[in-house]
């Protein structure tokens, strides 16, 4: 039997776009004589649809499609991920879906059983689960067909919850000849391994093959990598997808033998992290960009630091330097480097420049509010001052020219809240707001060292103290502990989301613990009025960390 899967990226409520991409793959498998096609989770309607489905109107014109897709279908059988009607009188609407159609006809329809609703998921607020699990009998074989967590049992990065149900072990015992997951698994930084190593723990357990086809492309701050492959019973990788782009794979599979033949290129294992950081954040900004139709262009401050580098860098090679305009705003307490970087870094990417001096508006502003301020001395509404002033520029060139303000912050900055509401946290998207600054450094690195054929990240750039410049001779130390030491700690709390004694016993001072943690929880109401973050960790600020804005607790207390 050959079989054929193909990661296609979807646009979340664009049926129309969706059906064709459907067709089109269903097309391009039957003229390559494939038997069964196998297509990701939601496809039809893109992952996560969130409140669409509570519309009447868009669950039936997800059906439509549906019965269209199942009437196209001739001698190649297809497997798509959609959502279906729950005929019951109670639960939910509707079910998250996978439908096996041939020849025109709907074969079986197989429904997730395990709903997730942690971090960015929410299934289980849509979609009524599955209560049987079932084998699908199609041309004499037995197909154990699972929908996406239905595969990761008690297998995620971080364990919220932990399951008493296992579809594909109980699909095994019933007979299933291989194991058919279609998904749509963002991506996160560790998630290319722990996939692999999950989906090979199920064959070598359950001693059979596993199809696994994973949506690519990203939906606001969600980034599907793809990375669809095939595991064969001995729980070797026997053919894979590259990550971030559209692909197809074709095996040729005998269910008597218990074997599985790669048709293409010989599988791609090795995964460089920056590599992947790199190419899934290019994919997140593009992706917004069309998906949206907000703009082509985008806009964005160049201060000569590092975080507007590793911003501009991306923006550049995900649309192309001729939609890249930074503009540079110094004032009386910026380096003659804030402007010389930018102009050299400028220049390296063939993207536009504009210098706009703030120094003379600044002034203006501090006169009209001296009656105010009176004897009060320099202080962080000054600063704050600054970096609204620089926002209000940028937005007001966004506006005249229509191009998408891009925030470059990062998350170091945006946990500790080292940042200005309504100023350097405005944008319509940010870029790096899950990357820690020790990690925007090492992506830096990476591409002068890496990526690019000759050093495009200036020298003086990479090698500058990390500083706002919005007071004389200011460090970004001066308000925060070294980065070195204060990313580590906020991973434990953020990601690993452990105590204030669990992270001292590590061998950081308590006093600097329970700071950070005080920044940390004292800073939400900043976050709540954040863009959207591109995700690329196992916790990212945005819909996947509900934090409570009213609240008593901090996570120093014991």
């Amino acid at each position: 039997m050959k079989v054929r899967i193909q990661q296609i990226n979807p646009i979340i409520g664009d049926l129309e776009t969706n059906r064709l991409q459907i067709k089109l793959a269903l097309k391009e498998a039957e003229e390559s004589d494939t038997d069964l096609l196998i297509l990701p989770e939601m496809v039809v309607c893109g992952y996560p649809p969130m409140d669409l489905v509570e519309r009447r109107s868009f669950r039936e014109a997800v059906i439509r499609v549906n019965q269209e897709l199942i009437e196209r279908t001739g001698e190649t059988a297809v497997i798509f991920g959609t959502l279906t009607h729950n005929p019951s009188t109670y639960g939910r609407q509707c079910y998250n879906s996978a439908i096996l159609a041939w020849r025109g006809e709907e074969v079986a329809t197989v429904h997730k059983t395990l709903l997730p609703t942690y971090d960015v998921f929410d299934d289980l607020r849509y979609f009524e689960p599955n209560k049987k699990t079932e084998c699908v009998s199609f041309r004499d074989v037995s197909l154990g067909i699972t929908i996406c967590e239905d595969i990761w049992y008690n297998e995620n990065d971080i364990q919220y919850h932990t399951y008493e149900t296992n579809p594909a072990r109980e699909l095994a015992e019933q007979g299933a000849d291989a194991i058919i997951n279609i998904s749509a698994s963002p991506f996160t930084k560790t998630k290319p391994l722990s996939r692999q190593e999950m989906l090979q723990g199920h064959a070598e357990e359950l001693n059979l093959p596993i199809f696994y086809a994973n949506q690519v492309g990203a939906n606001t701050e969600l980034i599907f990598d793809g990375d669809s492959m095939v595991i064969g019973a001995d729980a070797q990788v026997i053919a894979r997808s590259p990550l971030f782009e559209e692909h197809c794979l074709e095996v040729e599979w005998d269910p008597k033998e218990r074997s599985v033949k790669n048709l293409g290129p010989k599988p791609e294992l090795v995964h460089d992290l920056e590599s992947n950081i790199f190419d899934a954040l290019c994919l997140g900004l593009k992706d917004y960009l069309r998906k949206t139709g907000v703009s082509e262009n985008v806009i964005l401050g160049l201060s000569g630091g590092i975080d507007s580098t590793v911003v501009a860098c991306i923006a550049a090679e995900a649309l192309g330097a001729d939609h890249v305009i930074g503009v540079t705003m110094p004032s009386e307490f910026s380096s003659r480097g804030s402007v010389t970087d930018s102009e050299a870094l400028a220049d390296n990417l063939g993207i536009t420049l504009h210098e706009i001096a703030i120094g003379e508006i600044f002034d203006r502003f501090r006169n009209a509010l001296d009656p105010v301020f009176g004897e009060r001395r320099f202080g962080v509404a000054e600063e704050n001052l600054q970096s609204r002033i620089r926002s209000a520029i940028i937005m007001s060139i966004s506006n005249k020219f229509g191009y998408m303000k891009l925030n470059t912050g990062n998350k170091s900055e945006l946990a500790t809240g080292y940042c200005t509401l309504y100023g350097d946290m405005a944008g319509g998207l940010s870029v790096i707001g899950d990357l820690y600054k020790t990690e925007v450094y090492r992506l830096a690195r990476w591409m002068n060292e890496k990526h690019y054929s000759e050093e495009m990240i200036p020298k003086n750039i990479m090698e500058k103290v990390p500083s706002a410049e919005l007071r004389p001779d200011q460090k970004d130390s001066d308000f925060l502990p070294e980065y070195e030491v204060l990313d580590p700690i906020l991973e434990c709390y953020i990601e690993q989301q452990i105590s204030r004694d669990e992270i001292v016993k590590q061998g950081y001072p308590a006093d600097t613990v329970e700071r950070v943690i005080r920044l940390v929880d004292r800073s939400e109401y900043k976050r709540f009025q954040a863009v959207p973050v591109l995700k690329v960790s196992t916790k990212s600020f945005g819909t996947g960390r509900r934090w409570p804005l009213v609240q008593g607790w901090t996570g120093v207390q014991l």
